[in-house]
């Protein structure tokens, strides 16, 4: 299949070409090298060589269209990323992340491209699943600063007041971004939402978790708590956690990040229900965020983490997905476990 990928000169964007080269794909690889992720301009070193390489800014429209001459399918990794919790950063994230995918839907439609994969976010999910010992499956209160400061860290039942446990968050979950990014992420997915009902045609977003791997940003806006934790590691610092460390994600490793790309890109879906078809890609394997700092303070023989107690007003407490969707829908298991993962990680050049 002839594919474009956008974004592709980024940490995951690469990794998904690498895996659509393998596989016997013929591959465009597409990015607008903005400053805040590619400060110098160009193609990072050993990315996407060998392929066509276009520097196209998706607010390009006439960029775009150039791009997609002779594609046959889209896989859309392009977006700001970024904690996005200065309300100053909305122009940016709105221009960038959601007017350069309406840009993208829009010139896919003039040239009869049907067929396209979204990258999306845990993060449209804000808060993960809860639930209490008494009243069942429930939505928490917002966390109240004085818990926090107390060191009470999970969110509460709305009912009875009590902490809540956590649960697996289903693709059916309440959507409730709460940061900048979260809230263009799921601006995204309404645009392609938008877009496949009025084509007729069904389209995957993979709702990826906590990713981690090697070409991962080191010390930068981008950088994932498993990054920051490793470039801390890696400078003999201990690694810095937040609230408890208790918190509880789903650590998956890019490689199987791009895997679930391919197979969503390769998938035969049911036409009969247009639409967006969201699919949490994750391991099915919950960590806590203490858990992934000891683990790479222990790797290195580092000092051990510091818990800080420290928090910020957007932070989730817990968000960890159900990956059964994935799996029935499109095949998709995850082949590297987060102890497997972050062995290697922890020797990763990031």
């Amino acid at each position: 299949m002839r594919v474009l990928v956008t974004g592709a000169a980024g940490f995951i964007g690469s990794h998904v070409v690498d895996e659509l080269v393998a596989a016997g794909h013929d591959v465009t690889a597409l990015d607008g090298l903005i400053p805040e992720v590619h400060p110098s301009g160009v193609w990072p070193l050993g990315r996407c060589e060998g392929i066509r390489r276009l520097t196209v800014d998706l607010s390009d429209a006439d960029g775009v269209a150039g791009a997609l001459q002779g594609i046959e399918a889209v896989v859309h990794q392009a977006a700001l990323v970024g904690h996005g919790l200065n309300l100053a950063d909305l122009p940016r994230y709105a221009a960038m992340t959601d007017l350069g995918t309406a840009t993208l839907l829009a010139a896919m439609h003039a040239e009869g491209i049907h067929k396209l994969v979204l990258a999306s976010s845990m993060v449209v999910y804000g808060e993960g699943r809860y639930r209490c010992t008494r009243h069942g499956d429930t939505v928490p209160l917002p966390r109240r600063v004085e818990d926090l400061e107390e060191g009470i860290f999970d969110p509460r039942c709305p009912s009875c007041g009590q902490p809540l446990g956590w649960d697996l968050v289903t693709e059916a979950a309440r959507l409730n971004p709460t940061s900048v990014y979260a809230t263009s992420k799921l601006a995204q997915e309404f645009y392609v939402a938008a877009w496949s009902r009025g084509l007729q045609v069904t389209t995957v977003a993979l709702r990826y978790h906590n990713v981690y791997g090697p070409r991962m940003p080191r010390n930068s806006p981008y950088s994932g708590v498993a990054a920051l934790f490793r470039s801390r590691v890696a400078d003999g610092l201990a690694p810095l956690v937040f609230e408890d460390g208790k918190q509880m994600r789903d650590f998956v490793h890019v490689a199987d990040i791009a895997r679930a790309n391919r197979l969503a890109l390769e998938a035969d879906l049911d036409t009969t229900a247009p639409g967006l078809v969201p699919l949490n890609v994750c391991s099915g394997s919950p960590r806590s965020v203490g858990w992934a700092a000891r683990t790479l303070a222990a790797a290195d023989a580092g000092p051990p983490p510091e818990y800080t107690g420290q928090h910020r007003a957007a932070d989730v407490r817990h968000v960890v997905a159900d990956p059964a969707r994935a799996r029935d829908l499109i095949g998709f298991n995850a082949s590297i476990s987060p102890e497997e993962g972050f062995r290697r990680f922890a020797r990763d050049q990031i």
